[in-house]
């Protein structure tokens, strides 16, 4: 049988401890973004401006915003399907930018920004 110390079993907590420190935070490490992350959402901006959808959108985000980690599961899982209809490269693309939680806050930064000129000059 294992004889247990204090001071083995205190290092042990220790590191438990620190394996969930961030299982379950709030908070997002510090993520950076691609040229390329940024050059889909800016497309993805641009497109949901031009169909003139940027307020539903930027309800339908910020509704959504905190199961976007679900989002990219679902993404994950139907990649087959709609990788019928959008290229595979940008499915898993998407897919891994939804595992961000600022990805949603970047995006709706980038449809207030290219919807702010238009409402402006409609003025």
């Amino acid at each position: 049988m294992a004889s247990f110390t204090k001071a083995s079993l205190t290092e042990k907590w220790e590191q438990v401890r620190a394996g969930l420190s961030h299982a379950f935070s709030t908070r997002s490490e510090v993520e950076t973004f691609t040229i390329e992350d940024l050059a889909l959402l800016q497309r993805i901006a641009d497109a949901v401006v031009q169909r003139r959808m940027a307020a539903p959108a930027i309800v339908f985000l910020e509704s959504l915003g905190p199961m976007s980690f679900l989002g990219s599961q679902a993404l994950h899982f139907f990649a087959p399907i709609i990788e019928l209809a959008f290229s595979a490269h940008e499915v898993s693309q998407v897919a891994a930018l939804l595992e961000h939680r600022d990805t949603t806050v970047r995006l709706i930064a980038l449809i207030e920004a290219a919807s702010a000129p238009q409402g402006a000059a409609s003025r």
